[in-house]
């Protein structure tokens, strides 16, 4: 066995690029998922409410993060908004 089998053996079994792929297909088709049961509506919200937030605070697009999650019979909005620091 040659020093560079030694390093691949004891990082695991190899994966293949079929199984490297197939895995990031599963994460593609989950996210899809995801984003398909939120409300059409959700980035025009997004939106919007940024438009409000930066009529008293200069806001960036990145700096907000609208989460939606529905649990029974509860739909529930969730956003987050990181506020530029004030000056002293």
């Amino acid at each position: 066995m040659g020093l560079i089998d030694y390093f691949r053996s004891a990082a695991g079994p190899n994966k293949g690029s079929a199984s490297v792929a197939k895995e990031r297909l599963r994460i593609l088709v989950a996210h899809d998922r995801a984003a398909r049961d939120r409300p059409f509506y959700l980035p025009k919200l997004q939106e919007e409410i940024v438009a409000v937030i930066r009529k008293y605070v200069a806001v960036d697009n990145d700096a907000v993060s609208v989460n939606y999650e529905q649990e029974d019979s509860q739909e529930i909005l969730e956003v987050n908004i990181v506020l530029p620091e004030s000056p002293p």
